[in-house]
């Protein structure tokens, strides 16, 4: 990008700062967009450019292949049941184990080698995620309950970026394994954030989910059952989009699929008219 591109782009993202400024953006980050080291610290990187911009971040983060190796590592099986991780008590430890510790810590890690202020948080920190059981057949995947986002608002309210594992717990002392997508809608809808993005390895909703090209960029709620009808939403794509839209529902503004395997992904979705991805409203 030459100094003229640099120049426009700033002059286009101007308005989409002031939209933003002292807002709350909650970005969810995981999956197989998160084992590439160079991205990964170039989304941290992103990340702290939009916290200087006066964007509140909260980073809720999951780490499906590292817990899968770490499993494997332990001698056990990863095990899914309709998408999900089976989790028994010595599974959740061993998930607690690695999101809260290993990957919650690296990036945070990233954020501060970047120039940001960053603290690692999970969902036993000040009550923040409160869990049952989704279903017995799942394990201790947690369903949530309740959630006191106290210690993310005195955070943000300090300058800092609040990095979050998605690690539940219940009044017994059990550890819950949540999906981060699920934790991310219920704690943007929480924080009445502005936006949420949840960036994964996948492009957006695609038309036909053979052709990359046939993005479709913008998506009302009431739409979805039609795309659910024709296919277009369906599989593995159903409990994401229903993600999007319980985040509406609890009053989030704008929801976004991005992919995070694209760098500077997070930016052009934010900063600008075109987006990278799908957003839903």
């Amino acid at each position: 990008m030459n100094k003229v591109e640099q120049s426009e782009f700033l002059i286009e993202a101007l308005p989409y700062i002031k939209k933003y400024f002292n807002k709350i953006l909650v970005v969810k980050y995981g999956g197989n967009a998160m084992t590439e080291e160079n991205l990964k610290s170039s989304v941290m990187r992103d990340i702290v450019v939009l916290n200087s911009l006066g964007i509140k971040v909260v980073l809720v983060h999951g780490g499906g292949p590292e817990i899968s190796q770490t499993i494997e590592k332990f001698g056990k099986e990863s095990v899914f049941i309709d998408g999900l991780r089976y989790t028994d008590a010595e599974t959740a430890e061993i998930v607690r184990m690695v999101l809260a510790g290993k990957v919650n810590k690296s990036l945070v890690e990233l954020l501060e080698r970047g120039g940001g202020k960053a603290v690692g948080l999970c969902g036993h920190d000040g009550h923040l995620l409160k869990c049952e059981k989704q279903d017995d057949k799942l394990g201790f995947v947690g369903k949530i309950v309740g959630t006191d986002t106290a210690i993310i608002t005195d955070l943000l309210g300090l300058g800092y970026i609040p990095v979050v594992s998605t690690i539940g717990y219940d009044d017994e002392g059990n550890v819950y394994n949540i999906n981060a997508d699920t934790a991310a809608a219920a704690l943007s809808g929480a924080l009445n954030a502005e936006g949420l993005i949840l960036m994964s390895d996948i492009k957006g909703l695609l038309e036909n989910k053979d052709d990359p090209d046939s993005l479709i960029k913008k998506v009302y709620v009431s739409d979805i059952p039609a795309y659910v009808k024709q296919g277009i939403i369906s599989g593995g794509m159903i409990p994401k989009i229903e993600c999007c839209k319980e985040a509406i529902r609890r009053g989030v503004k704008k929801v976004f699929i991005t992919d995070g395997r694209v760098p500077h992904s997070i930016l052009i979705e934010i900063l600008s008219e075109e987006g990278s991805g799908t957003m839903f409203l």
